[in-house]
């Protein structure tokens, strides 16, 4: 299982940009999958999931209502469509799949980097002015 992390870059307060990971090894759409961030000097965060089939998704407080996970199952690629950024969003942000397929992450409240097994190599995001 290979999940290839694209997308980051320089952005300015209040700009947007649009994270790809596009997986190998698996079908995505028999998986929930999740978007992790570590900012420097902190804990790494899962920010925002989506259920296998597109049950369901969980974004976390800090990032709701601005950030969009959604999934290409042409592509295999699931993006995070990331607006209204502000500085704290900076971070490497990885996606991440569990070792098996099917419905069983992504519920409750949160996204644990637990649930998760394969991850992929993550890409920066910069928001400076």
């Amino acid at each position: 299982v290979q999940l290839q992390a694209s997308g980051g870059g320089l952005v300015q307060p209040g700009g947007s940009l649009r994270l790809s990971c596009a997986a190998s090894g698996v079908i995505l759409n028999y998986y929930g999958i999740a978007w992790f961030r570590r900012a420097p000097g902190k804990e790494r965060e899962g920010v925002s999931c989506l259920r296998s089939s597109n049950a369901g998704t969980i974004n976390v407080d800090s990032v709701k209502g601005r950030f969009t996970i959604s999934r290409d199952n042409a592509k295999n690629t699931v993006y995070l469509q990331m607006n209204s950024l502000k500085p704290e969003d900076t971070a490497v942000y990885f996606c991440a799949v569990p070792r098996f397929g099917g419905d069983y992450v992504c519920r409750g409240e949160t996204v644990p980097g637990e649930e998760y097994h394969y991850w992929g190599q993550g890409t920066l995001v910069t928001v400076s002015s």
